[in-house]
Parts: structure tokens; sequence; C-alpha cells
């Protein structure tokens, strides 16, 4: 099977019940973005001294991602087909608890780094945040997975305090945010 087909030299492409819409459609541009960070997480988990736990957390929230992208890749998608259950956030939520517990209370905002992991981790924060913009927009003309939605809020903030425990592991201290004078 050839991997390119032509049918999108035009600018248009198929949703996954086959309507063309246009490649800058907003629900092309949602699923579009969490392909991006997807890719992110995949280049996350495979810095070599990743803790294999938080590798292993990072593998299955990719499938949790692909698993967006397909709800948001069917406008039409009946409740009980799809693939993001309140279980996923729920899976998140649990996580984020058990790394928060070694996690000083933030009472500034802190500067995105540390150590490259934690960099890339506030990166993806970032594009998940995108990603859920984009899916609130397109959730004004059509439906989407509500579980989805609030998949993709959890999992920014499962990518900040992961971000935070790789630098207390680590032994690298937060920059705390002070107003440029």
């Amino acid at each position: 099977m050839k991997i390119y087909t032509r049918t999108g030299d035009a600018g248009q492409t198929s949703l996954q019940n086959g309507q063309r819409v246009a490649k800058d459609d907003a629900r092309i541009s949602a699923y579009g973005t969490l392909d991006e960070l997807n890719s992110l997480v995949g280049l996350i988990a495979s810095e070599k001294n990743l803790d294999p736990e938080i590798k292993n957390e990072l593998t299955k929230i990719q499938v949790f991602i692909f698993d967006c992208s397909t709800d948001v890749a069917v406008p039409d998608k009946k409740e009980a087909d799809y693939l993001i259950s309140k279980e996923a956030t729920i899976w998140l939520e649990n996580l984020i608890d058990k790394h928060s517990k070694s996690l000083s209370v933030l009472h500034n905002f802190i500067l995105p780094g540390g150590s490259k992991t934690s960099a890339q981790l506030h990166l993806a924060r970032t594009i998940t945040r995108r990603a859920e913009r984009m899916m609130v927009g397109f959730q004004k003309e059509g439906k989407v997975n509500p579980h989805a939605l609030s998949f993709i809020n959890r999992l920014s903030d499962y990518f900040f305090v992961v971000a935070r425990y790789i630098n207390h592991k680590e032994d690298i201290p937060e920059t705390i945010y002070s107003k440029n004078n």
C-alpha cells in the first residue's frame, strides 16, 4: 500500500465518517495538534535516563491521545462509541496526586525548564492546552466527547506536575517567576 493517496492535494481531507472537509477545518486542526502532542510525548518517553514508571505512564498516555484523536475525528459518533471515558481522567488524577506528594506547594509561578525532560514536559503542557482550546472551539459547531475534553484538560496538569516531579527527583531547583523591573 502506498503512503500517499493524492486525495488531499487540493486542500481537502476526509473525516473518519468519510465527510470531506478543508484541511484547516477546526476538527482537523484539533486532531493534528493531538498528533503533534503525541509525537512530543514519544520523544520524551525515549529519553534514556527517564524513570521507567514515568516512561510507562507516557506510553499509556500516547494510547489515550490516539483515542482522543479518534473521538475528535468523528463528528457524529454516538456517546457509547467514544473511546475515552471518565476512567482515563480518573487514572490521570491519581497519577497527579501520587507525583504531587513529594512536591512543595507552589505560591508563585515558575518558569518552565530545569532538566531537558522537564522542559519538554512543559512544552507538552502548552501543546495540550492548545489542543484543548481547539476542541472547545469546535465543540460549539459539533459534538465532542466530553470525557476527551476532560482528559485533555487534566493531561496538561499531569505534564506540569511530572515536569516538577522530575526536577525534584534530579535535585534541580525551580526558578520562581518574578516581574522584570
